[in-house]
């Protein structure tokens, strides 16, 4: 097995949220489905998004300059799947679907979702096959929701009230 598939194999163990990455403006409005999201700092309110290079989304979000960032609550499993590329909807098609707004920067918000991280890409850098998007965040919106994870290759549902015992 070679370290790509074994690196690949490892990650699949590294469970995460799951997330729509949409931007609107002047190059278009898309989305994507992804994992790879990680917060950077809180002063000023940073994250990491990384979007692969030979995606036909990567220059649409580099030339719109700004990003939202849609944390799935576990009732868009469906949605996130049209926007994995799962489903076979065409890009217009899925924005269609009931949920979407508009931001001022005319980026879709998802309605209902756990987390909204709106904001401007602040910064890029190229690491292999991916580019690294910085996004500096202006606007959030939180909901308590149970929340779509995924893990080992599949979705799974987290909920919101399990408690965790306290540590001695």
């Amino acid at each position: 097995m070679s370290l790509q598939q074994e690196f690949r194999n490892a990650m699949s163990k590294l469970a995460a949220a799951v997330n729509i990455v949409t931007t609107g403006g002047e190059a278009g409005t898309i989305g994507i489905t992804a994992t790879a999201v990680c917060s950077v700092t809180d002063s000023p309110a940073t994250l990491l998004v990384c979007v692969n290079r030979s995606s036909a989304s990567n220059d649409i979000f580099k030339r719109n300059g700004r990003m939202c960032i849609n944390t799935c609550a576990s009732e868009h499993q469906e949605m996130s799947m049209h926007f994995a590329g799962m489903t076979g909807l065409e890009m217009e098609e899925r924005f269609a679907l009931e949920g979407w707004n508009l931001n001022q920067h005319h980026v879709p918000v998802l309605k209902g979702a756990l987390t909204t991280l709106e904001g401007r890409i602040c910064d890029m850098k190229e690491v292999g096959t991916h580019t690294v998007f910085f996004l500096e965040v202006e606007a959030i919106t939180t909901q308590d929701k149970d929340a779509l994870m995924y893990f080992d290759r599949q979705f799974k549902h987290l909920q919101a009230d399990v408690k965790v015992a306290e540590v001695a």
